[in-house]
């Protein structure tokens, strides 16, 4: 799934080659795709980009005088770029293309979703917090204004693990599993541990590895063409998805915990204190 880096490095892409240009034609090719009806889709059509913005993990395409087109990459969703489009309408069909936008220049974009779970999401909206996922985020972790002393209080109202914490869009935007995993590496915490237990010096590591984690993440992915940030993302983590393979801090093997339909990686020495943690599928954390 997109998060936060990623789904900046896009922002920024998109920047440099929709604003200035005129959307001529908006073609959903799956229906079930679209999550509002008014204004239509048609509404976006004939109005120039005038930016692209990020909401935690949705992207915003602004029109000047127009709506808004707002889209939810989810799980198997992508955006891939295309300088020219294919002559002619897109078949519906039973292939990953889900929406296409063209612009007057020929080029234009398509958002595809991989696999049999469908949630790639687009809105056509007057205003983007009119999207239900937009208008409950919490605070941006890279803006300006997010220091420790917020990230604090925020967590100082948490009584949960904090893997799902930091994952929780209402409380804090654009971190997922991937990332979540990498920062509390990085803060050298478990996963499973319970956010009322932090102590203040907790609190300041794990902040310090939230904004380091994705400041250089982004900086990785900051210049990357769309079509290759999936696998910059990939090559950067450093144990989310590197099950088995050797931990690049101490050495430990990096270990895995299964969910019914997601997982967490996290390396023993580093996080647990050598201790390993149970298959949360059939038991607690091992003490």
């Amino acid at each position: 799934m997109p998060e936060l880096p990623e789904v900046e490095a896009l922002k920024d892409f998109l920047t440099e080659n929709l604003v200035g240009h005129e959307i001529v034609r908006v073609l959903p090719v799956a229906i079930s795709v679209l999550k509002t009806y008014d204004p239509p889709v048609t509404a976006l059509e004939g109005h120039e980009v005038t930016a692209v913005r990020r909401h935690g993990k949705f992207l915003d395409l602004e029109t000047g005088g127009g709506p808004h087109l707002v889209t939810h990459l989810a799980r198997g969703g992508w955006l891939q770029w295309k300088d020219r489009l294919p002559d002619g309408p897109p078949r519906p069909g039973k292939g990953p293309l889900a929406l296409r936008v063209a612009l007057e220049t020929g080029a234009g974009f398509d958002l595809t979703e991989a696999g049999t779970q469908k949630r790639l999401a687009v809105y056509v909206v007057r205003d983007p917090q009119e999207v239900p996922g937009v208008a409950r985020l919490g605070p941006d972790p890279l803006a300006d204004d997010f220091d420790e002393e917020r990230f604090a209080r925020l967590l100082a109202g948490e009584r949960r693990q904090i893997k799902g914490a930091l994952r929780d869009q209402g409380l804090i935007a654009g971190v997922g599993n991937a990332y979540s995993d990498e920062i509390l590496h990085a803060a050298r915490m478990s996963p499973f541990k319970l956010t009322a237990a932090l102590t203040e010096e907790e609190v300041a590591g794990l902040y310090a590895a939230l904004r380091t984690t994705l400041t250089e993440a982004v900086e990785r992915s900051r210049g990357v063409a769309a079509g290759r940030l999936k696998a910059e993302k990939k090559s950067g983590l450093r144990v989310h998805g590197r099950t088995g393979e050797p931990c690049p801090v101490c050495g430990d093997t990096i270990r895995e915990v299964s969910f019914s339909d997601s997982s967490l990686q996290y390396c023993p020495t580093c996080q647990t204190g050598g201790r390993p943690l149970a298959d949360r599928r059939l038991s607690r954390l091992l003490k």
